[in-house]
């Protein structure tokens, strides 16, 4: 017979489960911190990638040189001034720009050559120089394909003038299907949310069981006759609805102030939400029971769940173009399945073929979490 004493062995019951859920609501209503987490920050953070984050190029800084006195010169400068694209400055002779563009002041250099209107007039193709700012790679390459654009547009619409009525051209009329404008916002804010939803829920519970032991209140857990299970299921339903209500108003406002329509249906948008929280709790909980100390408890929230969900959920770089070893490693992220779904239902709407397809590695990614946080605390309870 062991000398040592034996936890009791109890089966799941309903009424300490309630207890525990009910003592962890409150401690959630008691903790400012907890309603200022949940519901303050992600609205904030939202709103910094919302407004401060874009991929659209607007009103960027220009030269435009004007060698050429035609007309077909002039109609083409007209229509850099009149896009939103560039904010356009004009000149007879690039020396004058040049230094601007050294300086940085200037983005590029559109260079509309002296014989540009009379190749035209014979027939010919004329060329138009773009000069762009290398340094910065990303607007180098904007400034390059927006400049062919504006001159592909005007000559495509002086031919289709010129041309006669049966002369049989074929006009390509593009759409741009969930995004007609084309708006970066669009597609952001959706993986926006995403990202604060991973570093909300993570960041909650990874506190949870790291406060208990930094509290005392662990051992006089150990005491009772609480199974593993109800343990941490009563941790984690209050924070799962903190998260859900914290979702609904992430969504309310990128459709009420950033502009950005919700397509779906709302009970798809919770049941999406309810199965990332699943992997996002969890992972908190595994780190909150690894650790006694809620510092290091935070901050293995956000190594472990902030940065691989800003880097490899494809919410900013596209996991296609990424190496293989790093695509595969994008598995594990339930960010990445979380990305794909709100952007689903935030441009395209129920579609929920594509929805499963986001949910069930979720809900798989959960199970394994919740498995190792309920072996990691069972292994400190004993």
């Amino acid at each position: 017979m062991s000398g040592r004493a034996e936890r009791p062995q109890v089966g799941f019951s309903l009424p300490r489960l309630v207890a525990i859920m009910r003592k962890e609501s409150l401690q959630v209503v008691r903790d400012p911190s907890n309603v200022v987490i949940a519901f303050v920050l992600p609205v904030v953070l939202l709103f910094l990638f919302g407004f401060a984050l874009s991929l659209d190029v607007r009103g960027v800084e220009v030269g435009v040189v004007v060698e050429s006195d035609g007309a077909p010169a002039r109609e083409l400068a007209a229509a850099f001034a009149a896009t939103r694209y560039f904010d356009a400055r004009f000149a007879r002779d690039r020396r004058e720009l040049e230094p601007l563009l050294v300086a940085g002041r200037l983005r590029g250099i559109v260079v509309i050559p002296q014989d540009f209107a009379e190749r035209l007039a014979a027939g010919r193709s004329a060329n138009v120089q773009v000069l762009t700012d290398g340094s910065s790679p990303n607007t180098a390459s904007f400034v390059a394909n927006y400049a062919r654009g504006v001159v592909a547009t005007a000559f495509a619409s002086s031919r289709t003038d010129a041309a006669p009525a049966d002369a049989g051209l074929v006009s390509m009329e593009p759409r741009f299907w969930y995004n007609p404008d084309l708006e970066s916002r669009a597609f952001i804010v959706p993986g926006a949310i995403a990202i604060v939803m991973t570093m909300i829920g993570t960041m909650l519970t990874a506190l949870v069981v790291a406060r208990e032991w930094e509290r005392g209140t662990m051992e006089a857990m150990m005491a009772t006759p609480v199974g593993i299970g109800e343990f941490l299921i009563g941790k984690l339903l209050p924070y799962f609805g903190l998260g859900l209500g914290a979702t609904l108003v992430c969504a309310i406002a990128a459709e009420a102030w950033l502009g950005v329509p919700l397509r779906g249906s709302v009970p798809a948008l919770l049941a999406l939400s309810a199965a990332f929280l699943m992997p996002a709790l969890g992972l908190g909980l595994l780190i909150s029971a690894a650790t006694k100390n809620q510092f290091v408890a935070s901050q293995l929230a956000l190594f472990s769940g902030f940065l691989p969900a800003f880097l490899l959920s494809g919410f900013l770089f596209e996991i296609d173009s990424m190496p293989e070893p790093i695509q595969w490693l994008t598995r594990i992220v339930a960010a990445r399945y979380y990305v794909a779904g709100l952007q689903t239902l935030f441009l395209t709407g129920d579609v929920w073929p594509e929805l499963v397809r986001s949910i069930g590695p979720m809900l798989g990614l959960g199970a394994g979490f919740f498995s190792l946080a309920a072996m990691n605390t069972r292994k400190r309870l004993e």
